[in-house]
């Protein structure tokens, strides 16, 4: 049965390797954990087939695809699994038992998650803070444009800074998040633009392009043709997150893979990758 499973938990969309095979006592220890999760219920919005797991409600969105292996993937909205159209139903849930110790950890750690990034929901207005470059920045709105910036400006050293933004005072929420994101959104690319050209040499990489992405689930892409896409909101990581990103990308037109060899070309230019690639995950950034 193992040699049919994949699994999937990752902000780039990459193949998360399977945890070690189960251990003596794990019944014990899975138990435990069913014990711990509150509330013990999930249930994926698409949600078409439910189980109990360790005594956890888990409903799940299935689908059936042109694969020749079961995946499962454990998001924001819960676990999702997909299978090839040959595979039985029961076999598919058998899996999905199987493997219930990785698939409650991942949920609990997926909803933990998503409740500090609730928890940094910024209130649009005079005074709110955000992260900028892995630094607090305050938004303060500035009816009368006293700065020479077009519609906002940068002002204050690093920590204290804050972002005039030439609105009344009564502006409304979404005015400022506007603002707000308009000014990242133009801080970000040439950014980006500068990392991407100080890598690529050391990579021996070409790239040929950048996009601003607002993708739901992933920071970056690339493409064989050298062209790069990296999300805006890269923005509010500090600047060794962001470069680890670049380097990611930059490094898959070498290996257009996730095998040991791509990785070990990330690694000779950030040999702590897999430091930041854990930041890029827990760091809660603020939720729009």
């Amino acid at each position: 049965m193992r040699g049919l499973l994949q699994f999937t938990l990752d902000l780039f969309t990459l193949d998360t390797p399977a945890p070690s095979p189960t251990q003596p006592g794990s019944t014990e220890a899975a138990a435990s954990l069913a014990q711990v999760l509150t509330p013990v219920s999930y249930r994926h919005p698409e949600a078409t087939r439910e189980l109990m797991l360790c005594g956890v409600h888990v409903a799940y969105a299935f689908r059936r695809g042109k694969r020749r292996t079961i995946g499962f993937s454990v998001g924001a909205e819960g676990l999702a699994v997909s299978a090839p159209k040959w595979v039985p139903l029961y076999e598919v849930d058998r899996a999905v038992h199987e493997k219930s110790d990785w698939i409650l950890r991942k949920l609990q750690e997926t909803r933990e998650r998503q409740g500090r990034i609730e928890a940094t929901r910024i209130d649009w207005r005079d005074g709110a803070q955000l992260p900028y470059l892995g630094r607090p920045l305050t938004l303060a709105l500035d009816p009368g444009h006293h700065f020479r910036g077009a519609g906002s400006q940068l002002v204050g050293e690093p920590g204290q800074e804050r972002l005039l933004l030439g609105l009344p005072r009564q502006a409304a929420p979404e005015q400022i998040r506007d603002a707000a994101q308009a000014w990242l959104m133009r801080q970000a690319k040439p950014l980006f633009t500068q990392r991407l050209d100080h890598f690529a040499p050391q990579l021996n990489v070409r790239w040929t392009k950048l996009a601003l992405s607002s993708a739901a689930t992933r920071w970056g892409s690339a493409k064989s043709d050298g062209s790069i896409r990296l999300h805006w909101r890269l923005i509010h990581f500090g600047q060794d997150v962001i470069d680890y990103v670049v380097v990611h990308e930059l490094s898959h037109l070498r290996v257009m893979d996730h095998s040991p060899r791509f990785w070990d070309t990330v690694g000779a230019v950030v040999p702590n990758y897999a430091e930041l690639r854990g930041q890029l995950k827990d760091l809660p950034i603020p939720s729009w």
